[in-house]
């Protein structure tokens, strides 16, 4: 084989390989050994290729062998495969193992480790890496993020965390990497990471655990992977901790989804960030080819065991059986056991206002090997549960789709159709909630009962276009600077306008406020730190913006970019602190259907909440206003702890100021591009009608509306300035010491007092998320390893 120093000039693990280097190297291993083929799974935003390299026996290299491997996997995976046909194939069938690194750009040592990995594979003829290639093929991704990568960025070029892109693919990266994945299932796959702690982390996992993970793979990533590397990380007197802060919950990342959709072990290798690039390598490579060598090792326990576990899934699926939730680290306590319910089929509404959604996720089920149909004609059920809403007998109308539990993918199918997720601990690592027919605004729900719907296979479906207008109003976008997460928001936006709704903009800066929008319409601001926005803009740029709202102009904002419109006189919507636990929750709000912003949506919708200010109207309109607990419009999917703080608060505000309009958001209409639903008000925000008599409302800055603004502002100043504050809610007993825990490491933090129990708002100015926090994560095991009563963590 050609060595690093022959291709690229150095030694592997010497230094970090740009990109094109790794590029180059894969196809230089590619071009001499008969053991590797190599393809591209992607193309990047801006156009860098996904290279991939397959390595295995020369038998199984080729086309003609990987699609015999291909086929042999489907049938091992299919639960009509008979068990004596199963065990036949288990033994003739190579397992196959991912090695996938760089998802996050700035983390370069999973390339790294996965080319020397790729290197070895080709080139040794030892009895480790003859065991191997006899019992499998290796998938190596080396590159899941290259322009993150070549930039030095955690994101790609639209601002997206692809780690947590996983289930909505939104990402050309993420999709054609998931396509690639179905081709060749794993068995295992490792997701190779960087972070900000001392040692190494790999697998047990910390609570809360989803509970639908499938059995067999939770036990394999606990009980064989995690055991293999530990043996051999303490004969080489490697440091490494388990458990917090990574849990295995959200179904977003690269664990949850493979273990959840592929029944694979799902494994996230973390390695400190700040050592040099030759150690952070070496560890990774150990991680990796101890994981390697013990999936090849037990490849025909591995094969038969993933066919018998997506045979259980369809068992449960007939008896309607969820899997329980449990709690497995030593004092932790069940939050939300799943109930006693019995779950056989979920149905969505085939609403002709909600077409493109439908289509969408009729698309993004099937895309993950769910099987789908639709009614061929009417069909009573007993006992349906509209979301957010208690059974009651129903009689669903043909063309209703209907996606029954009793299918292979039966854990997908529960993770992806939920009503809830029932977490079982409240340290939560990410968002709580991700149903997607909530996300989607979509009407439907399930049954428990015994049914026997006549129905159709649904056809593969095509993406759905947006069915927007072609008359559009001229629209400009300005991100908040110096902000990571107005960099992420209008990022997000930025794909959505170009990539989903085609629509025409432009990035317009501070200056161009200033100099007064000619030509804009629609001004949109979206997420960001409040303060840069209002340094960038100055007094000359509050000004303008004023006087262009006050001329007609359109002002659409949400969560930090919203404060600005209160900050400056723009909107009288007043803001105040929360106080909620509810990291990433989907919430229903009823909607006024008299405003134009409910068009095609409906009398109520489903907000992605998490923890944001609480919004109410000055003399605005409240378009979407969060019900009274215990009410029969409240629903909740996912964590939601004090949501009494936000009854009757707003969601959304729209307000007539002069002859233009601001409307504001509380939470994000287009959280991580997951939020359809939100999306159409969003729409209807930018492109829609106007309110019926706007026009001649009084100004901004107008004698009449002095104390409204005035209110808004103060109420804006008064919260407290932590940016994207890191949220721990702790025992009041324990309060004391948690605040010195924080001071301990440097950290500042609003205390806020609430009954028997203290939150900490922990300052986070620069926007981090908590992978990227200086001590975020080392304050989080301090805490766990302490003792002290956490009642609950979350960071951006």
């Amino acid at each position: 084989m050609p060595t690093s120093e022959q291709v690229l000039g150095f030694p592997l693990g010497s230094e970090e390989v740009t990109t094109a280097g790794s590029d180059t190297f894969l196809d230089a291993v590619d071009a001499a050994s008969d053991r590797v083929t190599s393809g591209t799974a992607a193309m990047s935003v801006e156009g860098r290729p996904l290279r991939y390299a397959i390595v295995g026996d020369p038998a199984n290299a080729t086309p003609e062998g990987l699609a015999a491997v291909q086929a042999k996997t489907a049938e091992l995976r299919d639960p009509d495969t008979t068990r004596t046909r199963a065990a036949e194939l288990a033994a003739q069938t190579p397992v196959i193992l991912w090695v996938a690194g760089n998802v996050h750009g700035g983390e370069e040592s999973g390339t790294d480790a996965s080319l020397r990995i790729l290197y070895d594979l080709a080139d040794r003829d030892d009895c480790v890496v003859e065991r191997i290639l006899d019992e499998a093929i290796v998938v190596i991704l080396p590159i899941q993020n290259p322009d993150g990568r070549e930039a030095g960025t955690r994101r790609n070029v639209y601002g997206f965390d692809m780690n947590r892109d996983w289930f909505a693919r939104t990402q050309p990266e993420t999709d054609g990497k998931l396509e690639l994945v179905r081709q060749f299932p794993p068995a295992l796959f490792l997701d190779v990471h960087e972070f900000g702690f001392k040692g190494y982390f790999f697998p047990p996992n910390a609570d809360p655990v989803y509970h639908e993970i499938p059995e067999r793979p939770f036990g394999w990533i606990n009980d064989m992977y995690a055991a293999a590397i530990e043996t051999e990380f303490e004969r080489q007197d490697i440091p490494f901790f388990h458990g917090a802060p990574y849990d295995l919950f959200a179904i977003v990342f690269g664990d949850t989804v493979p273990t959840e959709g592929f029944h694979a072990a799902g494994i996230t290798l973390e390695k400190n960030n700040g050592d040099p690039i030759a150690e952070r390598t070496e560890e990774h490579y150990v991680a990796s080819w101890v994981s390697l060598f013990e999936g090849a090792s037990v490849a025909d326990d591995i094969q038969l065991g993933t066919h018998e576990s997506f045979v259980e899934a369809v068992e449960q699926g007939e008896d309607g059986i969820l899997e329980p939730n449990a709690v497995f680290e030593p004092g932790n306590d069940l939050l939300q056991p799943v109930p006693n319910i019995n779950v056989r089929h979920y149905f969505i509404r085939d609403d002709p206002d909600r077409a493109y959604e439908t289509q969408l996720l009729v698309r993004r089920l099937q895309r993950m090997d769910v099987e789908v149909f639709r009614l061929r004609s009417q069909l009573t059920v007993p006992d349906f549960r509209a979301y957010g809403e208690p059974a009651a007998r129903a009689r669903l109308p043909a063309g209703t789709y209907w996606i029954p539990m009793a299918q292979a993918q039966k854990h997908w199918v529960q993770a992806m159709l939920n009503e809830d997720t029932y977490i079982p601990f409240p340290v939560t690592f990410d968002v709580t909630a991700w149903s997607n027919p909530l996300l989607m605004n979509l009407r439907g729900g399930w049954s428990g009962r015994a049914l026997d719907p006549q129905a159709d296979a649904v056809a593969a479906v095509d993406e759905p276009p947006w069915p927007g207008v072609q008359d559009t109003p001229s629209v400009g976008l300005f991100e908040i600077p110096n902000s990571t997460r107005g960099f992420e928001s209008a990022g997000h936006t930025r794909y959505l306008f170009e990539q989903v709704w085609h629509l025409p903009y432009r990035a317009v800066t501070a200056g161009d406020i200033a100099a007064g929008l000619s030509g804009v319409d629609v001004l949109v601001v979206p997420d960001g730190f409040t303060n840069y926005a209002l340094q960038a803009l100055g007094a000359a740029g509050k000004k303008a913006l004023r006087d262009w709202v006050n001329a007609g102009g359109r002002f659409v904002g949400w969560q930090g970019g919203a404060e600005v419109a209160a900050r400056i006189g723009v909107s009288t919507a007043r803001f105040s602190m929360s106080h909620t636990n509810a990291p990433g929750t989907l919430v229903r709000v009823a909607l006024d259907p008299d405003s134009p912003l409910a068009a095609g949506v409906g009398s109520s919708a489903w907000v992605m909440y998490e923890d944001d200010d609480v919004l109410r109207p000055g003399p605005g309109q409240a378009v979407a206003t969060f019900p009274l607990v215990g009410s029969n419009d409240f629903a909740v999917s996912g964590l939601a702890e004090g949501m009494g703080q936000l009854e009757g608060s707003s969601a959304i505000v729209d307000e007539a100021v002069g002859a233009g309009r601001a409307i504001v958001f509380s939470v994000d209409p287009n959280f991580r591009a997951w939020t359809q639903g939100t999306q159409r008000i969003l729409w209807n925000a930018i492109v829609g009608a106007d309110p019926a008599g706007i026009g001649a409302a009084a100004p901004a800055g107008s004698a009449s509306r002095v104390d409204a603004e005035l209110a808004a502002r103060r109420a804006a100043r008064a919260l407290p300035e932590v940016g994207s504050a890191i949220r721990i809610v702790t025992a009041r007993a324990d309060a004391a010491a948690v605040g010195d825990a924080i001071r301990g490491f440097g950290g500042k933090a609003v205390r806020v007092q609430l009954g028997r129990r203290v939150l900490f708002l922990l300052a986070n100015l620069d926007d981090l998320t908590v992978e990227e926090h200086p001590f975020a994560l080392l304050l989080v095991r301090s805490l766990s390893r302490s003792g002290l009563d956490v009642r609950s963590f979350s960071a951006p």
